[in-house]
């Protein structure tokens, strides 16, 4: 089923242009933003907008239909981050020298899955920070 403009339009307005799981904006990616299913249809996921989220390529890719990575602090088996129900906040942080950190074992767990600090995105977000973006 292919979501509608407006719909994708609610997403990315929601997000403010931010991929709502590393939180790199829109802006600063090359290639466009898309609009993820948190859950996917194969685990039984609707294109209801509480189960949309904005996410950049990489993550996306990266992502792909799981929801359950393995916490790399603890070995366990844990939920990923879910942006409709979870604050971004208490679970990452942005690092000054440009790492994101998982602060809870569904951040560690995602921040590893989508191979959130990986040199590219590291270096970017080093000079977003020069400039003043806050995620």
């Amino acid at each position: 089923m292919k979501l509608s403009t407006d719909t994708r339009e609610f997403v990315q307005r929601r997000a403010q242009g931010a991929c709502e799981y590393c939180r790199l904006p829109q802006s600063a990616s090359i290639l466009p933003h898309q609009v993820d299913h948190i859950i996917g249809r194969q685990h039984r996921g609707s294109d209801d907008v509480d189960n949309l989220c904005l996410c950049c390529i990489r993550c996306n890719l990266k992502k792909g239909p799981n929801i359950a990575s393995i916490d790399p602090e603890t070995s366990a088996i844990v939920p990923l981050y879910h942006p409709r129900r979870q604050s971004w906040g208490e679970h990452f942080s942005v690092e000054s020298e440009g790492t994101v950190e998982g602060v809870t074992a569904e951040g560690r767990a995602t921040v590893q899955l989508l191979d959130m600090n990986d040199e590219g995105r590291v270096r970017l977000r080093v000079l977003l920070l020069r400039r003043g973006w806050r995620p």
